[in-house]
């Protein structure tokens, strides 16, 4: 048993130090990766978003257009009566 204990500390010392090394280079490159895909990502998703904002104002506008086509001031008003309200608690 003492003799497979000692194997890695003699002159296997150069090889622990390369191969912590080739571990940390790795790791480093796939954080990197991992951040360039999430930048990729994040700025897709923002892009996404803004045309969304844009459409949304497009629609907006075009809702607007509609509303004095038709010849309404304003929008209608909630109902006055009790059929549309719910029950006081």
């Amino acid at each position: 048993m003492d003799s497979r204990h000692g194997q890695g500390q003699g002159h296997d010392g150069g090889d622990s130090a390369q191969s912590t090394a080739d571990l940390t280079a790795f790791v480093q490159n796939l954080l990197q990766q991992m951040q360039s895909r999430f930048q990729t990502m994040s700025d897709s998703i923002i892009s996404k978003i803004d045309e969304m904002g844009s459409r949304i104002d497009d629609l907006e506008k075009s809702i607007g257009e509609l509303v004095k086509e038709a010849g309404v001031d304003s929008p209608p008003s909630p109902p006055t009566s009790s059929q549309g309200q719910l029950p006081p608690k």
